[in-house]
């Protein structure tokens, strides 16, 4: 695993820019960087269960490790979903994905940094700073 750190700076407060991140609505605009249709379940509570989906009900679970409104999101990748069947990682082997947001002046420093697989590393250097791209469009509207 290696961690990658993306960063942007958005000229909107962090309250906005939270929103962004985690409302249903702007959460599959600038997740949809990523694949058209990938959507999150959850009740968006630390401790609580996330799930990262695809339009056919595919994807990955997590649990939210750590919770600070407007400030810190961090989850704790578990495992996969497929074809409606859960399958849980070895220990250590979702790593981590965290998000904070640092108010300076007029604008709100996003911080995205996750453990990555060598094998998606030039995917996510690819795609992370176009989805952090889209927030910042979204949090600046």
């Amino acid at each position: 695993m290696q961690k990658l750190h993306f960063s942007i700076d958005i000229k909107a407060p962090r309250e906005k820019v939270w929103k962004v991140l985690w409302e249903d609505a702007t959460y599959r605009d600038w997740t949809s960087v990523f694949m058209e249709g990938s959507h999150a379940k959850s009740d968006w509570k630390e401790g609580g269960r996330i799930e990262f989906l695809d339009p056919g009900g595919n994807g990955m679970f997590a649990v939210i490790d750590k919770l600070v409104p407007n400030e810190f999101m961090s989850f704790k990748h578990l495992g996969e979903i497929s074809e409606g069947k859960e399958r849980l990682w070895d220990e250590g082997a979702g790593g981590m994905e965290n998000y904070t947001l640092k108010e300076n002046g007029e604008f709100t420093a996003l911080t995205a940094e996750l453990d990555s697989p060598e094998e998606y590393r030039d995917m996510f250097e690819d795609i992370f700073p176009k989805a952090l791209e889209r927030v910042k469009e979204l949090a600046e509207a």
